[in-house]
């Protein structure tokens, strides 16, 4: 067995000793905005970056969205820092994103305290002391774990303990808190407790237990409509390729909830497209139709069945297989048959392989599951209508999403905002690839442009595109300032109808606090030094984003869309069953 090696083998300074954590734990990107004492940890930073990139933001929402997709898309919890009074206040999007998608990430930030002055009215003090905030009861109440560090050692160590805690099991955010003295002062390595190295604490996935696994594999074969689940923890544990492959195994079609979009490419011989609230008629027949539901990487949430309609999933009738990373989750909605707690990216391939050893369904049963799939897309219109072909002017996003599929590149990502715009983009866009889109598991607006930005510089060779509405665009507008600065050639797409759409839709006659004046966005995009181009007309949609594209540069085009659509015209009749 390899002998422990220690962290370090001379006294350095905190910042120091965190920055090197980072480093052997393959962190290569932090985001924030420095201040108080965390511009110690910027100053340690200075001298390594050529192994991290430290990422300027104008807003700290932006970084924790940056570093929650960092996470998202690299299995390596991203890192969102900066000063802790201003953390609160404006870093808790990302976090949030994280608590509920499971996305890897640290938040890093200080009490900014003044000791030895904390009882004495203190001034941005977090520490929880009179007169001031406690920024550890806060960052507890949406964080997987926090962490206070009042050492130089601690600090280091409490890094390397998130690190950990963001990684196990589910993963998610974890909060670490620095006092002041823990920044200022220097880390002995010879002090207990000692510091080992960073990769003895990061965690393995575990593969899930045999048993499950035969009963899972055995229940599959028996299937005679299976029909695949498939979530956002496919995409947290990188399972594309097995998702695929079982799939096609089994001949089982293969719908996701909305936050699983892009796990699976709607193109794909067994794809269904999204199923649930708003999702695809042909998924939600299927899955309604089956006699055995596989869960993957899912909560099986309200939203993704229909507010559980039993016409949809029902386990007095269909037979329940959830592959889950975490045991709570497992029959949390629905009891399940079989629970497989484990990696999705190994108990897939487990199962796969069971399954092949026993021996998998015939091509003759193959192609009559086949055949029934085909029958369902015809029946269905699978991502068909008269308005992907629309002239109409303002643009049908029908339309735009057409030319957006046209204009881009199999391996493009797409990042989405919140709103009509998003539910729009869950029904009616037609995904190519795996690993393809992005979008807010808690439906908050402003997401789509940071998440952009944080995909474009994990993927700087791929195209990377944001599709907001007017609304949520505004609330991250201050992002484009970013592509600029850091030479991020972003492209980001505005569906602009001058509202809050889907707020707008429901208040019918009533309408009240939900119309913007009108807004040239490609205007506003050039005087921040970026291009921007403005489309009025449905013909201009492909020279545009070709434009856009290829300039070279970050890139806002502004699409005016129509408001005739409506949430309406995506909602599922078994919603409101």
């Amino acid at each position: 067995m390899a002998k422990i090696e220690k962290l370090l083998t001379e006294e350095v300074r905190a910042g120091e000793g965190i920055v090197r954590v980072l480093e052997e734990a393959g962190i290569d990107m932090v985001f924030g905005i420095q201040g108080g004492n965390m511009g110690r940890l910027y100053d340690a930073l200075y001298d390594h970056q050529d192994s991290v990139r430290a990422v300027l933001v104008r807003h700290e929402q932006l970084a924790s969205v940056m570093a929650e997709v960092y996470g998202r898309l690299t299995g390596k919890p991203g890192v969102c820092t900066g000063q802790g009074i201003f953390m609160l206040a404006n870093a808790f999007l990302g976090t949030l994103e994280a608590q509920f998608g499971s996305s890897p990430m640290l938040f890093l930030t200080d009490f900014s305290d003044v000791h030895p002055y904390t009882q004495h009215a203190p001034y941005q003090s977090g520490t929880g002391d009179y007169g001031g905030v406690d920024t550890r009861k806060a960052l507890e109440a949406i964080t997987k774990q926090t962490l206070v560090a009042s050492h130089p050692n601690q600090a280091v160590h409490a890094t390397q303990l998130a690190i950990k805690h963001a990684l196990t099991g589910e993963r998610g955010p974890v909060g670490v808190i620095y006092h002041s003295q823990a920044l200022s002062g220097n880390v002995d390595p010879n002090a207990r407790p000692f510091l080992y190295s960073t990769k003895n604490y990061l965690p393995s996935p575990q593969p899930a237990d045999p048993a499950s696994v035969q009963a899972a594999a055995a229940a599959l074969r028996k299937a005679e409509r299976p029909v695949i689940i498939a979530g956002n923890g496919v995409r947290i544990a990188g399972a594309y390729h097995e998702l695929e492959v079982l799939a096609g195994l089994i001949g089982a079609p293969v719908a996701t909830s909305a936050s699983g979009k892009g796990v699976y490419a709607e193109t794909a011989d067994w794809a269904l497209g999204v199923c649930g609230n708003f999702g695809q008629p042909t998924a939600n027949h299927v899955i309604g139709q089956a006699d055995l539901v596989l869960a993957v990487g899912t909560r099986l949430g309200p939203a993704d069945t229909a507010n559980e309609n039993p016409a949809l999933i029902d386990p007095a009738r269909q037979t329940i297989i959830q592959i889950e990373v975490e045991p709570k989750n497992a029959s949390w909605t629905f009891p399940c048959d079989v629970s497989v707690i484990g990696d999705a990216k190994l108990a897939l391939a487990q199962i796969e392989r069971e399954i092949v050893a026993e021996g998998a369904p015939t091509s003759d049963a193959l192609a009559k599951r086949k055949a029934a799939l085909d029958a369902a897309r015809e029946a269905h219109n699978f991502f068909r209508g008269p308005d992907y072909d629309s002239d109409e002017a303002p643009i049908m996003p029908q339309r735009l999403f057409k030319e957006l599929l046209a204009a881009t590149d199999d391996d493009a990502i797409f990042t989405l905002d919140a709103g009509e715009n998003r539910l729009f983009s869950v029904h009616y866009f037609q995904c190519k690839s795996a690993g393809s889109m992005l979008m807010p598991g808690i439906g908050a607006m402003g997401y789509a442009v940071p998440a952009a930005l944080a995909a474009k510089l994990v993927y700087p060779e791929r195209q990377v595109l944001s599709i907001s509405g007017d609304g949520g665009f505004s609330m991250a507008l201050n992002g484009i300032m970013t592509a600029r600065d850091e030479n991020i050639p972003i492209v980001s797409v505005i569906m602009n109808n001058s509202a809050l759409g889907w707020v707008k839709h429901g208040q019918g006659n009533r309408t009240i606090a939900s119309t913007f004046a009108e807004m040239d966005f490609a205007n506003i995009a050039k005087s921040m030094g970026v291009h921007g181009i403005r489309v009025t007309d449905p013909s201009e949609l492909a020279g545009a984003l070709d434009e856009a594209l290829n300039c070279g540069q970050p890139c806002v085009v502004d699409v005016v869309t129509s408001f005739k659509p409506s949430f309406r015209d995506v909602t599922s009749p078994l919603a409101a069953g």
